[in-house]
């Protein structure tokens, strides 16, 4: 049996290959991060038989530079390893003095292969790593949207700080429409009562009209804002606003492709109370394949969702946190599930609900329903069968 570690960067990569006794049969290799790259790679394999069916080939899930190699080589029917960051640091503290030099990575995860101590990040098809690209792309257009959000309430507060008290919702249709035309209060003032009375009725389907145009005009002819460099202010929050509807624009059709692949994987994940569509393909997407996790404290780790406790010494401190470890992805769309399913899951808003009596807070009965979902998701994704509430 051989085992081969490879030591992944953005152009260049590093490879190490070991027998069945952990022995280097030869100095690492560099390879660009190519095709010709990775025949070269096979053809050093080759060389010392290597072959996909006595070979276990391991790399780190590196950003996103590892997919190609790893695409590659799986099409070449190589048994593929992805290992987490974390682990592969643990092991190289016990190397760190056998090897001093380049390679050391490589031979590194080289040897984590061959004691098969990891647990590996496997794309079991093309749909989960759809779903995973897809789901990332999606919170990045979330994400991305409310920093324009509070980029613009920051110049509004500059500008026309009266201006959040006219709307409920200051990015709700109608605010939205009247920003993108008149964003400061002389734009406001420009514009005649009635013009400005027409747009908002129209744009709140009749229940704003000419007094909220009054209160509008007044506030802005007696606004506290700033006065100097108008013109910028007002260049930048409609540039600004317009960035947020093309943006807002883009999910719909995304949604659509997301429950298009999840419903294809044939997972039953949305049973679970709290989780629809858009959570359901982040979790499955971030997860892959179940029986990579042997137990659920074992997922619930992955998920950053287990309890760090500070000590030191004699001192073990009072304040517990989650440790954030791992995937932030899949521990965000199970805390988001699990601030659901606190108060809609008869099981789960029950165990919230007795953390409450208690008297712990909020946050921490959230994140003690999101550990128990956890569990729901393991059990549920490993057996493959919806899930039914388990009430006392």
């Amino acid at each position: 049996m051989f085992y081969v570690g490879i030591d992944i960067a953005k152009q260049n990569h590093e490879a190490s290959i070991i027998d069945l006794d952990g022995k280097f049969l030869c100095e690492s290799i560099s390879f660009t991060n190519t095709q010709k790259g990775c025949e070269k790679l096979i053809a050093l394999m080759e060389k010392f038989s290597a072959t996909p069916e006595n070979a276990v080939v391991g790399m780190e899930a590196t950003g996103h530079y590892w997919l190609s190699v790893y695409s590659y080589l799986l099409e070449k029917g190589y048994d593929l390893k992805v290992i987490n960051l974390i682990q592969s640091d643990s092991f190289r503290k016990i190397y760190i003095r056998q090897t001093k030099n380049d390679s050391k990575d490589s031979f590194v995860i080289a040897q984590i292969m061959r004691f098969g101590q990891y647990s590996s990040t496997y794309l079991s098809d093309e749909n989960i790593l759809a779903l995973r690209q897809l789901s990332r792309y999606r919170l990045a257009l979330v994400d991305e949207c409310s920093d324009w959000k509070r980029k613009i309430i920051a110049l509004l507060d500059q500008v026309f700080p009266e201006y959040e008290s006219f709307f409920s919702d200051t990015f709700g249709v109608t605010s939205k429409e009247l920003l993108l035309k008149s964003s400061t209060p002389e734009d406001m003032l420009s514009v005649s009562t009635c013009k400005l009375s027409n747009m908002i009725d129209k744009c709140s389907h009749g229940r704003h009209g000419r007094a909220k145009a009054k209160e509008i005009k007044n506030a802005a002819s007696n606004s506290f804002g700033i006065k100097i460099a108008k013109d910028a202010f007002s260049f930048q929050i409609k540039q600004m606003m317009s960035q947020i509807c093309f943006i807002e624009e883009q999910p719909e059709e995304l949604e659509l492709e997301i429950s298009k692949l999840l419903h294809e994987t044939n997972s039953v994940i949305t049973t679970i109370n709290g989780i629809g569509d858009v959570l359901g393909a982040i979790i499955v997407g971030e997860i892959g394949d179940i029986s990579r996790f042997d137990s659920a404290p074992k997922l619930v780790a992955f998920a950053g969702l287990d309890v760090k406790v500070s000590q030191s010494g004699q001192f073990n401190g009072t304040q517990m946190s989650i440790s954030k470890r791992g995937s932030p992805y899949l521990r965000r769309a199970i805390w988001t599930a699990a601030n659901r399913a606190a108060f809609s899951d008869p099981a789960l808003s029950e165990h919230y609900q007795s953390l409450r009596a208690r008297g712990k807070h909020h946050l921490i009965a959230v994140g003690a329903v999101a550990r128990k979902m956890c569990n729901i998701i393991f059990a549920v994704m490993r057996d493959n069968k919806p899930y039914v509430p388990n009430c006392k």
